[in-house]
């Protein structure tokens, strides 16, 4: 089970089915950071802001993957930014093993000055959080896709067709939902 204990999703994405039925989420992926008995909590990947990190956070301007923007993470504690990186950046602790390395930064350490090079760090405002077994039950009724991961995903330079990357992907009739239209009357 690659390290992951039973119905623990930490690491996994989430994708957004067109029965979601919620403008917050419509279209998004979402990487599961944390996942237990006390909820879910993460981050949504494809949401880049107009906010660019050399205004936000000058210190980590050199350091961040393009597109250079803050991320919104979710509608959850928006005031709060979680940086996501892989490399020298003093990582945290891999969020989860199938994830190569990617972990969470201590944004409030400043970086070193280039002695620690990096392979990529993302910032995100805010966060997607489930309270107990609420994911769950969005999970029965339809609402997510649960998919795996590559590495391109997290760090991607080009968000916006994510959604549609991570489906065609798959197998199966999942993938032919990349094709799904953004207003079904225009089917």
């Amino acid at each position: 089970m690659n390290g992951r204990t039973p119905g623990d999703l930490g690491g996994r994405l989430l994708v957004a089915t067109p029965l979601l039925g919620d403008s917050n989420f419509e279209r998004t992926v979402v990487l599961i950071l944390a996942h237990n008995d006390d909820g879910a909590f993460g981050v949504v990947l494809n949401r880049p802001s107009d906010m660019t990190v050399a205004v936000v956070a000058p210190e980590w301007a050199e350091h961040v993957s393009a597109p250079a923007v803050v991320f919104i993470g979710g509608p959850v504690a928006q005031g709060d930014v979680i940086g996501l990186g892989r490399g020298g950046l003093r990582v945290s602790g891999p969020i989860h093993p199938d994830l190569g390395g990617l972990g969470t930064i201590d944004l409030n350490e400043a970086p070193t000055d280039g002695t620690h090079p990096c392979d990529g760090l993302r910032l995100f405002a805010g966060g997607a959080g489930w309270a107990p077994n609420q994911l769950e039950d969005e999970l029965r009724e339809g609402a997510w896709w649960v998919l795996s991961s590559v590495d391109d995903d997290v760090l991607t330079s080009d968000p916006d067709s994510l959604w549609v990357r991570v489906l065609r992907r798959q197998r199966g009739d999942v993938a032919w939902f990349a094709n799904h239209p953004l207003d079904p009357s225009q089917n």
